[in-house]
């Protein structure tokens, strides 16, 4: 089985390599069948939870970095 490997891209979304499945809030299962998805984290996509780049023009900043505790 591949692994899976979320990147935190400073300013923008969550790259995630691998195999997954995504799972809505209402319990509805979701198989990507991509190499990499891109996670929006300024809220501002057209297309969420799927990042579509706006992070670029609303202002968004974020760098945060993975903390081992």
């Amino acid at each position: 089985m591949s692994e899976t490997k979320i990147r935190i891209r400073d300013n923008g979304p969550f790259l995630v390599e691998g195999p997954v499945t995504l799972e809505d809030s209402e319990g509805n299962s979701y198989t990507i069948d991509k190499p990499t998805i891109a996670l929006c984290r300024c809220g501002e996509s057209d297309n969420k939870p799927f990042c579509d780049g706006k992070h670029k023009h609303c202002g968004f900043t974020s760098q945060e970095r993975a903390n081992a505790t």
